[in-house]
């Protein structure tokens, strides 16, 4: 592995997530309710001595160990996940480049550009093939335990499962958290089957790896 390789595998996952953070941009936009995962962390909130921001950081955190259980590979894509996203999303909301919504049906459809958008943004950062963020790391280590069901419908189990736990401990659910739930896993299914792209097919790269081919690429 080259170091020009390496180097455009990380513009690929830069440029990815930022498409990506664009579609959580929008399904903030529509108003109409919180993600399962936000709903979750809104609930483990309620019942410990964590804020809402305390509760995500520690969830990401078991999801991690939960990855390595599940021998998902932590590459410097996980990383650059961890170091961008967030500050790509709250970029989006601070420029806040299109109006807020006020009306349920239309902020149904921008949820669902939303996921469509985030669909397509983990297309390709995840073809850097250096490793998911935690929560799409679980979705592929439970995705390749069911190699018959379509991923699309793998994450529509996953968060179905992370909507009920965060119902049952107080989190807020709205419309725009069934749509999410039920709407991502579907999105993904369609777009995923139109470009022939199999996200458990990849094979990851660890950063032990990926750090190893550029020293040797220097010398």
């Amino acid at each position: 592995m080259s170091r020009k390789l390496i180097f455009t595998q990380w513009l690929r996952i830069v440029v990815g997530l930022f498409v990506f953070a664009f579609g959580v941009h929008l399904t903030i936009l529509a108003n109409i309710g919180l993600a399962p995962w936000d709903c979750l962390g809104m609930g483990i909130s309620m019942h410990t001595p964590l804020n809402y921001g305390l509760s995500m950081t520690v969830m990401g955190v078991v999801i991690l160990l939960i990855d390595l259980l599940l021998k998902e590979k932590i590459g410097w894509g996980t990383v650059i996940d961890a170091l961008l996203t967030g500050n790509f999303v709250e970029l989006f909301n601070q420029i806040d480049p299109l109006p807020k919504n006020e009306k349920i049906w239309s902020g149904v459809l921008i949820i669902l550009a939303g996921l469509a958008i985030m669909a397509i943004g983990q297309f390709l950062y995840m073809r850097g093939a250096q490793g998911c963020g935690p929560r799409d790391s679980l979705l592929i280590g439970v995705g390749k335990r069911f190699k018959r069901i379509p991923i699309g419908f793998v994450e529509i189990g996953l968060w179905a499962v992370v909507l009920a736990a965060g119902w049952a401990l107080g989190g807020p659910v709205g419309i725009g958290t069934l749509v999410c739930t039920f709407g991502a896993g579907a999105v993904m299914h369609v777009i995923y089957s139109i470009i022939h792209f199999e996200p458990r097919a990849i094979r990851h790269r660890d950063i032990v790896e990926v750090t190893r081919a550029l020293v040797r690429s220097e010398k």
